[in-house]
């Protein structure tokens, strides 16, 4: 099928029959008519001979800016937004994170043709953690370790918008996470015809996807359209061995009531598996580069064989949204939800024999370890498999209500969310050809208890209430927004873990989130905006509220914050947009966090699992300017560009081990002074095109910036064209090149550390050795060819 697509793909650009000369001709000359306002009867008789599908695709290309990659808004807030135009040239495999790094501010990549586990990606600085994702008004990141698994969210045909909110959170947002940034996605709503779309897509490591949607229509004259999909995707782990595999099903029921009354139902399922990616070190990347991954042979005491290592993850999502109006300037949005992640995921470990830990309890040898497959008495370690079961589920109801009268606009939310999580591990022995069954027994120690370094149990609720009031001057030119958010949470932690005394956690949190948007419009071009918005994110995971312990030694690997806060963000902007001839924004930035928040992640010796510890580095502060502008269609080209300036520093030094690390000063990890990207985009209906180029600039990955990564550019190509129909057939072809250069880089930081070389204590002048970050390695150079076609 791969083959028969990239052929396709050859043979389609480089040979032009009549039928699409005659096409693509007759679209030139409708492109000179949208010039001459002397046309505008032929044009509109030209219409009626054109299905509404089509109209609605030629005013879609006439209107939209840069391809797509930007969108108008007039929020007194920086937003810069992916509309579907763009994300339909791209390849079918795209995440969010692989789409938004075109963005100011965004600095993210790929990591291979195709992936299900979740993405690094930074917003000014902030981490993954510390960003809000929404999909559809729903919270779509683990509750508790914010990790997002954006692959499992929606298939990227059905996307309908992504924003990105660089310096603040919708003060109705359903995130508790987000400092000062927010990802928000949609889906395309169900079409008013009844229609049939199919793609299959096949490239570069065995990458194929196929993908089928069907949309309804209106079913009678009920008001009621809906649409279901599936996908089926498969890849080769591109570096190491391994493959990925994924299912998923997007679908959605939308109902009019009547005018300004709607309600709609929206689900997600996916399940999937893949091998694991390993991240390096700067030693490995140097040594191995892109050779760095699992192995395809397993010898005595091998944790990185393939067959060891992997994830198994699935996702369930659901919604019900509604709109109500009822008159006098009232209405209410109202949405319940309810979102499931899971594992397990599993790694390979040794595990010693004798004097080894369950919990923080000593045992003398494995249960019945002489008849252990695999045991050898040469040998002081067990070579085993560490299977980690896991799930999250968040449920909850948003309210939000509206009351409009006369320049005044008030709004009123409340937010209740319950969340719970649980997670153990279990070990299987490993025999000599690397086999393992989690069906038969698991490691036990003194007398049947398993051995196991985290069996927690998380719970969580939350209440969070906002006011915001709107008022509208001189004709809504001039707009002064105030509002509050106030977050009430109640987080507990259980750890039933052997001889461990410390093995439950509460914490009752308030925080209250004040913001203050003014907006002023000259016309209905310009626009200028200031704003002062505050965000807060709690600390995640289990590692900040109960230690984690070693089976190998028995003493903590990670211990809980000494001083439980949540980080604090506040942020003040200042901005400038335009739009007529192009559209423009640009935007100026100062932020200072407290209690700022560092996930150090590094591996657990002889193992591919990791640690996490969550540091509290104190203050930060950043300003910065960013800038974004797109052209509308001229002969068929759209032009794009974005940038962003940035300068961090920490605001002092951090406690370490009885001392401190002199990061005062010092610039924040993942946080490139420089970024930008370039877009071009071409289509006239026929012929179709985008050329998009990122530059990021050398990261640090140690809050001691005694390590850092490379700048990088990378460049994506995809084209693509209609083909003529064939009947009630419109068949489509597109190819897209990701990575065009097959540029080696790191992208980004998969785990950061303190310092990678030895420093000294600031008090006492302690040595403290360094421990090596582990990287993120960008997509190698990918071809893939999609063959897609309407009914």
């Amino acid at each position: 099928m791969k083959k028969f697509l990239l052929l396709s793909a050859v043979w389609v650009f480089a040979y032009e029959s009549p039928a699409f000369a005659k096409e693509k001709s007759d679209n030139h000359q409708e492109g000179k008519k949208q010039a001459d306002p002397a046309v505008a009867k032929a044009k509109k008789q030209d219409d009626k001979t054109k299905e509404n599908g089509e109209k609605i695709a030629v005013l879609s290309r006439r209107k939209v800016a840069g391809g797509g990659m930007m969108v108008r808004h007039t929020a007194a807030e920086t937003v810069s937004s992916l509309s579907h135009d763009y994300i339909a040239m791209q390849s079918p495999t795209s995440t969010i994170e692989s789409l938004i790094q075109t963005l100011p501010g965004v600095v993210s990549a790929s990591e291979g043709p195709l992936t299900t586990s979740f993405s690094t990606i930074h917003i000014r600085g902030m981490a993954q953690a510390e960003i809000g994702v929404t999909l559809e008004g729903m919270p779509a990141a683990n509750p508790f370790t914010y990790s997002t698994y954006t692959p499992s969210l929606v298939d990227s045909e059905n996307m309908g918008q992504v924003n990105v909110m660089q310096g603040a959170v919708d003060i109705n947002s359903p995130v508790y996470n987000a400092t000062g940034a927010e990802v928000s996605a949609s889906i395309r709503r169900p079409s008013s015809h009844q229609n049939i779309h199919i793609s299959s897509s096949g490239g570069s490591y065995g990458t194929n996807k196929d993908f089928i949607r069907y949309d309804t229509g209106e079913i009678g004259h009920s008001g009621v359209r809906g649409f279901v999909s599936g996908s089926y995707s498969r890849s080769d782990m591109w570096r190491g061995e391994g493959d990925i595999r994924r299912w998923h099903v997007d679908a959605a029921l939308t109902k009019s009531w009547s005018p300004g009354n709607e309600s709609e139902a929206i689900f997600g399922f996916t399940q999937a598996a893949q091998g694991e990616w390993l991240y390096p070190s700067l030693a490995n990347w140097k040594t191995y580069g892109v050779n760095y991954g699992l192995n395809n042979q397993y010898y005595a005491g091998d944790t990185h064989y393939v067959g060891l290592n992997g994830k198994n993850t699935g996702a369930i999502y659901g919604a019900l949204k509604n709109h109500f109006s009822f008159g006098h300037g009232l209405s209410l949005d109202a949405e319940a939800y309810s979102v499931e992640f899971h594992g397990p995921y599993y790694y390979g470990e040794s595990v010693p024999v004798s004097n080894g830990y369950v919990g923080s309890e000593k045992y003398s040898h494995l249960d019945d370890y002489k008849n252990l497959p695999g045991y050898s008495p040469s040998n002081s370690k067990l070579t085993s498999v560490e299977v980690s079961n896991w799930y999250t589920i968040s449920s909850g109801l948003t309210l939000v209500g509206h009351w409009k009268h006369k320049f005044n606009t008030l709004n009123f939310s409340y937010w209740y969310s319950y969340a719970q999580e649980a997670a153990d591990q279990r070990f299987y022995p490993v025999n000599s050809s690397g086999k393992w069954s989690s069906h038969s027994a698991p490691l036990t120690a003194n007398g049947g208890i398993p051995i196991d370094e985290d069996n927690e149990n998380g719970l969580q609720q939350l209440s969070s209430f906002a006011v915001d009031d709107k008022m509208s001057f001189f004709h809504d030119r001039l707009t002064i927004d105030g509002g509050i958010r106030m977050a009430m949470v109640n987080r507990q932690y259980t750890q039933d873990l052997t001889a461990v005394t410390a093995n439950k956690s509460i914490h009752n949190v308030f925080v209250p989130s004040p913001q203050v948007l003014i907006s002023y419009r000259f016309n209905p071009r310009h626009q200028i905006y200031v704003n002062g918005t505050t965000g807060y994110h709690l600390p995640g995971s289990l590692s900040s509220q109960l230690a984690t312990y070693s089976y190998s030694t028995g003493k903590a690997t990670s211990l809980p914050m000494s001083d439980y806060k949540p980080e604090y963000m506040i942020t003040e902007e200042v901005g400038y947009r335009y739009s007529g001839l192009m559209m423009a924004n640009l935007a100026g930035f100062h932020y200072n966090v407290t209690n700022h928040q560092v996930s150090a992640e590094s591996y657990e010796p002889g193992s591919t699992s990791t640690i996490s510890q969550l540091i509290n580095a104190g203050g930060m502060e950043a300003y910065g300017i960013q800038a974004e502008l797109a052209t509308h269609p001229w002969h068929h080209l759209s032009f794009y560009a974005s940038g962003q300036y940035m300068h961090t520093k920490n605001g002092n030094n951090i406690a370490y081990e009885g001392d401190y690390l002199a990061t005062k000063g010092k610039q924040e990890v993942g946080a490139p002074k420089f970024s930008g990207s370039l877009g071009l985009t071409y289509n006239d209906g026929v012929w179709f095109g985008n050329f998009n180029l990122q530059y990021t600039d050398s990261q640090y990955s140690t809050l001691m910036n005694d390590q850092s990564i490379p700048s990088y550019i990378t460049a994506n190509l995809g084209v693509g064209r209609n083909l003529p129909k064939v009947g009630r057939v419109a068949p489509k072809i597109k190819l897209n090149l990701i990575n065009l250069g097959n540029e080696h880089y790191l992208s980004s930081m998969y785990g950061y550390t303190t310092n990678a070389t030895t420093q000294h204590g600031v008090v006492s002048g302690k040595s403290f050795s360094g421990s090596q970050p582990t990287y993120v390695i960008g997509s190698p150079f990918v071809i893939m060819a999609t063959l897609s076609a309407d009914f």
